[in-house]
């Protein structure tokens, strides 16, 4: 009986330390690089009308690629100021893929296999 007892206490125990690891794990956290700083620096300050800082933190990692090929400016400018009100992913997205030298859409589909 202790021993089921000692049990259930373990794993309820354990179940809520999981769940408090998950929601902490869930957070978004400060910048770790100099770019992301910057971009989310830039962010708070440009496009301050739809964007908090949480959404200019998760923005900034979702265009760290584009952050490493000196697009950020120009994409935080189209967050700001482009066709999404709201600054969520949709809005990163859509300005990361026109702006700089994705604007174009990239090469040509492949054709397919009925025009071979």
């Amino acid at each position: 009986m202790l021993f089921a007892r000692l049990t259930r206490f373990a794993f309820a125990t354990s179940l809520m330390a999981a769940t408090a690891l998950g929601i902490a794990a869930c957070r978004v956290s400060q910048p770790q690089g100099r770019a992301e700083g910057a971009c989310v620096d830039q962010c708070k300050t440009k496009a301050q009308s739809r964007c908090n800082e949480e959404a200019c933190i998760r923005g900034c990692r979702f265009i760290l690629d584009r952050l490493m090929e000196h697009e950020g400016s120009g994409i935080i400018s189209c967050v700001a100021k482009g066709p999404h009100k709201e600054c969520d992913d949709r809005a990163w997205a859509t300005c990361a893929a026109s702006v700089g030298i994705h604007a174009d859409g990239g090469p040509p589909a492949p054709a397919s296999a009925e025009e071979e």
